[in-house]
């Protein structure tokens, strides 16, 4: 199985991880790291990362949107889309992710 390929070229993903303190926009990039190291099976399993689908969202073209633990403080809010996990945000409150 092939490794997950990052999309992080969305904008408003990009303002937000540009916006976040030095350290916070750290956490972020180690776990961009370590997902781009991962198959999404591993992704799914991964007790840390917390993969889950956001059911009161849609993305683009109605996709299912899912929301990760992209560090200690925040959620990232992505789709996959074939090989490719597609950023569409960074939520810096756990629970505005699910609005």
């Amino acid at each position: 199985m092939a490794r997950i390929l990052l999309d992080l070229n969305n904008p408003f993903f990009q303002g937000n991880w540009f916006s976040l303190e030095r350290t916070e926009a750290l956490a972020v990039l180690a776990t961009l790291r370590k997902l781009g190291q991962l198959e999404w099976e591993q992704l799914y399993r991964d007790k840390g990362l917390r993969w889950e689908a956001i059911l009161s969202r849609k993305g683009p073209e109605g996709v299912r949107v899912c929301s990760l633990r992209i560090s200690r403080k925040a959620r990232a809010v992505a789709y996959r889309d074939g090989q490719f996990l597609r950023f569409l945000s960074i939520q810096a409150d756990h629970d505005s992710a699910y609005q």
